[in-house]
């Protein structure tokens, strides 16, 4: 055990949103560190819910599948936790073109249930709160640091922005130690497979394990950097632990940018298999396509003391290597399957259940 994960023996968390891709990742963190850990997710099919991502620690931990926005159900779960981890919401920014209210909703209105529950009953709880690097809109210089202006392009950016305030509010009013984050183009192991509406990274990882090709927007030169989740799951415990942390807004991400043709190369190397060609954008990537983003994290560095330490060739074969071993849990529909050396585990039809 590390002398952080020893930080949370004992301690009772919440964690929203918890089924889905860096929510699991840090249950099962956080599990394994000793923590008391309750898990809140409403599994909304095709929002990366999977009830196999928790499996290793499925007797561990408690299960509220209720929602963000129940009232009642928020009130109850938020007493008595030492942290609250709030993941949950709705994280497809193409959706958002076509449908704003899911947005509105689950980030703006939950959090706000959320908040209101601990002002209520657990003020002394500490809230980390994740958003995205689509606050910032276009670059005005790089890399990007926490001063940069924001000008979100799309509904869903400017709902995971009113979020981050809110939880502001209620940090420096009703004085709820909060920390905010802002993450960046994450990717690893158990984040939803059946589609690319949540990022690109781990779409194409599965495009080269199924020996097809992969589509590169634009010219390829397009610069983003990248965070593995392990790495993600690290900067969201140290933050949580760290007083000068709490009110302060931090990128967690890489210093090191990657243009996209690179990035594929990469995937198909380490997968050894897989092709690439050029595409065009769609109409709605095109819409909220950025231009280059890469994430100043020295602010993060001096006040928290993380940094990511994960290579994305190492990243990349660590994933690879856990959807190898659990592909039919991701993208292929299965009602029984048995991983490699594992029990068999019964999925249920959320989890499993393509777009159609």
């Amino acid at each position: 055990m590390t002398n952080l994960d020893s930080q949370f023996k004992g301690k009772s968390v919440l964690v929203t949103g918890g089924m889905g891709f860096i929510g699991s990742n840090l249950a099962i963190r956080l599990c394994r560190a000793g923590a008391d850990v309750t898990i809140l997710d409403a599994m909304i099919p095709d929002y990366g819910g999977n009830e196999f991502n928790v499996h290793p620690i499925k007797n561990d931990v408690r299960i509220n599948f209720c929602d963000i926005r129940d009232e009642t159900a928020v009130n109850y779960l938020v007493r008595n936790q030492d942290y609250i981890f709030h993941l949950a919401g709705q994280v497809c920014h193409l959706m958002s073109l076509s449908n704003p209210f899911p947005d509105i909703s689950i980030n703006i209105t939950g959090t706000a249930i959320l908040m209101e529950a601990l002002r209520k009953y657990n003020p002394d709880a500490i809230v980390v709160y994740t958003g995205t690097r689509g606050q910032y809109g276009s670059s005005v210089s790089l890399p990007v640091n926490e001063e940069a202006p924001t000008n979100p392009k799309g509904i869903y950016e400017i709902s995971n922005l009113t979020a981050e305030k809110i939880i502001k509010v209620y940090n420096d009013v009703h004085h709820i130690p909060s920390v905010l984050l802002r993450l960046t183009n994450i990717y690893g192991p158990r984040s939803q497979m059946m589609h690319s509406r949540f990022g690109v990274f781990n779409w194409f990882i599965r495009k080269a394990m199924d020996n097809e090709t992969i589509q590169v927007f634009g010219d390829g030169s397009i610069l983003r950097d990248f965070c593995h989740v392990d790495d993600t799951v690290d900067a969201i415990m140290r933050a949580s632990v760290t007083k000068a942390a709490y009110g302060e807004i931090f990128n967690v991400g890489s210093d090191i940018p990657v243009n996209f043709r690179e990035l594929v190369e990469k995937i198909i190397k380490v997968a050894k298999r897989g092709s690439w060609q050029f595409a065009e954008f769609t109409p709605e990537r095109k819409a909220q396509e950025p231009g280059d983003f890469y994430s100043d994290i020295s602010k993060i560095k001096r006040i928290v003391g993380w940094e990511p330490r994960i290579e994305l060739e190492n990243g990349i074969a660590n994933t690879i290597d856990y959807y190898e071993k659990y592909r039919d849990y991701y993208w292929t529909r299965v009602e029984n399957a048995e991983p490699k050396g594992k029990e068999t585990v019964k999925l249920s039809q959320a989890a499993t259940a393509p777009k159609s």
